[in-house]
Parts: C-alpha cells; sequence; structure tokens
C-alpha cells in the first residue's frame, strides 16, 4: 500500500498496554490507515495529545473525558488497548483517539493532526461536504475535527473500531501502524484549547513533530493562560 511505507510495522496490542501519555509520542510518525465505504485514506500522525482515566497513573487528569470514571459516553477508553475512541466536539466534529492504558485503567491519544499520505480525494470531499473549501493540502487533517472528517470515522456509529485487529464497523475498518524506529527529535507542550490547569504547563501531554506543515495552532483553554507561567511555551 502506497500510504505505508518502509521503516513501519503494524502495531501490536502490548505496544498500547501503557500510560497514553508516554505511549503518546510513540504514535508520531506512525499511520492510521481507514477503509470507508470502500475508500482508503491513510494519514501520518504528526500532533497528538494523551489522556489518562480516573486512577490510571499518579497524576490525576482534570482534562480527560474518563476523569470521573466509567460512563457510556466514555466505556472504549476503559477498553482494550488499541481501540478508536471517537466521541462528538459541540456537537459537530468526530475527534479519533487510540485507546492506551495499563491492565485496568483508561487512557486516549487525541489523534490532532496529520498529513494525507493516501487517498487524498476521498479526504478532500469528506472535508468539503457542506463546509466550505479547503485551501491547502496541508490543512486537510489539520485539527482533530478535520482529521475525523478526512478519515471517515464517525461518532457513534464507529466508536470501538478496532485498529489493531481489524474489524468491519458500520462498512468501516482501520490499522494502525508504527514506526520501527520512534522518532528522536519530539516536542511536548500544553494541551490545545483545554480549560484551567488541565490545559497548562502542568500537564505537557500534547506532542507533536516540530515544523511540520500540518500541526494545528496552538490556543489556550478557558482559564489557562491565567494560570500559567509568565513564560509561557511557544508553540
Amino acid at each position: 500500500m502506497s500510504g505505508v511505507g518502509n521503516g513501519l510495522r503494524p502495531a501490536a496490542r502490548e505496544d498500547l498496554r501503557a500510560l497514553a501519555v508516554d505511549v503518546a509520542p510513540r504514535l508520531l510518525g506512525g499511520v492510521l490507515v481507514t477503509d470507508v465505504a470502500e475508500e482508503r485514506v491513510a494519514l501520518r500522525i504528526t500532533e497528538v495529545e494523551a489522556y489518562l482515566g480516573l486512577g490510571t497513573g499518579d497524576v490525576h487528569d482534570p482534562g480527560s473525558h474518563a476523569r470521573m470514571g466509567p460512563t457510556a459516553r466514555n466505556a472504549t477508553m476503559w477498553g482494550e488497548p488499541g481501540h478508536l475512541y471517537v466521541y462528538l466536539s459541540h456537537g459537530i466534529h468526530s475527534c479519533v483517539n487510540v485507546v492506551a492504558a495499563p491492565a485496568g485503567g483508561a487512557g486516549g491519544i487525541l489523534l490532532r493532526a496529520g498529513e494525507i499520505v493516501e487517498g487524498e480525494d476521498a479526504a478532500l470531499r469528506r472535508r468539503t461536504a457542506g463546509r466550505g473549501v479547503v485551501r491547502h493540502p496541508r490543512d486537510l487533517a489539520r485539527g482533530p475535527g478535520r482529521l475525523g472528517d478526512a478519515v471517515g470515522l464517525r461518532h457513534p456509529v464507529h466508536d470501538g473500531i478496532d485498529a489493531i485487529e481489524p474489524d468491519d464497523r458500520a462498512g468501516a475498518r482501520a490499522r494502525l501502524w508504527l514506526r520501527e524506529e520512534p522518532l528522536a527529535a519530539v516536542t511536548r507542550g500544553p494541551r490545545v484549547g483545554v480549560a484551567g490547569v488541565a490545559g497548562t504547563a502542568e500537564y505537557p501531554w500534547r506532542f507533536w513533530i516540530e515544523g511540520d506543515p500540518t500541526v494545528s495552532a496552538f490556543r489556550w483553554g478557558r482559564g489557562a493562560a491565567a494560570l500559567s507561567e509568565p513564560t509561557r511555551p511557544t508553540c
């Protein structure tokens, strides 16, 4: 397949059976391949954010959907690593997370941005359906809502789809590939648009490939800037 090049291997369940904050940088440079309605799109992952569930790890994560424990909405985050947690943001955007957590825990790695390396025509058509124009190829999957549209995964029908042992879920299949050698140079900082302390440098759980044009722009969440140090990270 043209979208998955040399130096990549299929992700295994055990690759993701650890804290999401530890797994997240490992996803950078990897590829998510989706087949939806017989159209394939491959996305090279360039930006991610980690979120932890209640009691998972030593640090409470007030910015996580799983911060209060299992619910109907976040059930996928508490399931097997390697499934995709697809949730609805602002009632419009389907956002895609890779589930990663040790046994008994919960965690998700939000795919914030990526480069479409196969299936650009399908991604472009999905992105522009009723939503205006895409001004530059780098913007096809630049931001989590755009990324969800581009790869074709939708809430709620695709929530829980397995990206390790691909299963058909509402006409879709997904497969995650990782770099055989993790990227040596990874940048980290606060998560984008997360409110309060969870969006400050106390939680430097956003990871990205420095200088990649597909990485999304940073913005503070509600109240986060006021809680941050005077010297703020530039993203």
